[in-house]
């Protein structure tokens, strides 16, 4: 391509996904085709790619754990600097071209994790799960348990579950009948 500032060329490729673009319940599966438009253009300090990315990204709903699959597309600007360029334009966080090679893998892995929701759900409006018993609440809306007791209140309630002894009872270990005998 050359280091005349003007030059451009562009590119469209299908490359095998890399591993680790995502998060743990949601990402791009390493292997999977990321199809990438790629424009190359030379400036002054070096080479300005500007490209756009698409591929699946899988995972599963943090509220109701059911599977999602959707295709992602994202956008991304990146500036390669030349080797030669002058210290004062270099930083840490600078890309830099390995003599006519430029690798795109960390703009890429930028652009799609950025894009990607940490929380990611398979609606909008997805209720989750039942808290007590861990039944998917989209498949029953009107899943319920009863009604809900106070949990101030709720000791009493496994005390009327419990069977009633009298005072006899609890001193001779006998029931009041036992002792007539």
């Amino acid at each position: 391509m050359g280091r005349k500032p003007g030059a451009e060329r562009s590119f469209t490729v299908t490359i095998e996904a890399p591993a680790d673009l995502g998060y743990d319940v949601y990402g791009v599966p390493e292997g999977s085709p990321v199809d990438i438009e790629l424009r190359l253009e030379a400036i002054m300090e070096g080479i300005l790619a500007t490209g756009s990315a698409s591929a699946r990204a899988t995972g599963e709903c943090v509220r109701c754990l059911e599977s999602i699959d959707n295709q992602i597309a994202v956008g991304f600007q990146e500036l390669y600097l030349y080797d030669d360029a002058p210290e004062d334009q270099k930083s840490e966080d600078s890309f830099i071209l390995e003599g006519e090679l430029l690798d795109l893998e960390t703009a890429l892995r930028d652009a799609v994790v950025l894009a990607l929701p940490h929380n990611p759900l398979c609606g909008p409006d997805c209720p989750g799960l039942c808290a007590e018993c861990g039944a998917r609440l989209a498949d029953d809306p009107d899943h319920t348990h009863g009604e809900a007791i106070d949990p101030r209140w709720s000791a009493l309630s496994q005390l009327a579950d419990q069977p009633v002894s009298t005072a006899e009872t609890s001193e001779s270990g006998n029931t009041p009948d036992d002792s007539k005998e």
